[in-house]
């Protein structure tokens, strides 16, 4: 297994896992998430994979499977209030259900730290889904902390 960017014949197996992980989301939060959608349309998927603002990486096989994905945004803070720092924002990462606990997620997320060490970030952050606690457990036993915490109250 190895880790690269992310290319567009990539786009059918990205997908597969996008509905994988879009099914964690609707089956915890069918108010907010759509059962059977994914996040990207090809076209999306298509430009955002041209875009070297939105690094999307790809663990994948000798065959060229991909078993995991790691779809990045470079962000830098534009308020008076914060320091202008920059940082990868993970937006999503997922490791295929057929292949968890081969620490392939694990792999994806060093490599992105990397990928950001090398960028000079100042940090990498992502959001997980209060529904999604094995999301979180795997972000805190990769040494994530809590930055910030959203809220709701359903009307």
């Amino acid at each position: 297994m190895y880790i690269r960017r992310a290319k567009t014949k990539d786009i059918p197996q990205l997908n597969r896992l996008l509905f994988q992980v879009n099914k964690v989301h609707s089956d915890g939060r069918p108010d907010l998430f759509k059962a059977g959608a994914k996040k990207y349309s090809d076209d999306e998927l298509k430009k955002i994979l041209e875009n070297d603002d939105m690094p999307v990486f790809a663990a994948v096989n000798d065959n060229e499977d991909v078993l995991g994905y790691a779809f990045c945004i470079f962000e830098t803070a534009h308020s008076g209030a914060m320091c202008n720092v920059k940082t990868l924002y993970i937006d999503d990462l997922c490791v295929d259900e057929t292949c968890r606990g081969q620490h392939i997620g694990t792999k994806l997320y060093h490599y992105v730290l990397d990928f950001a060490k090398g960028a000079d970030c100042y940090n990498v952050t992502l959001n997980v889904w209060a529904l999604n606690e094995n999301a979180r457990k795997f972000y805190e036993k990769c040494g994530l902390s809590v930055l910030k915490i959203g809220m709701e109250k359903i009307l």
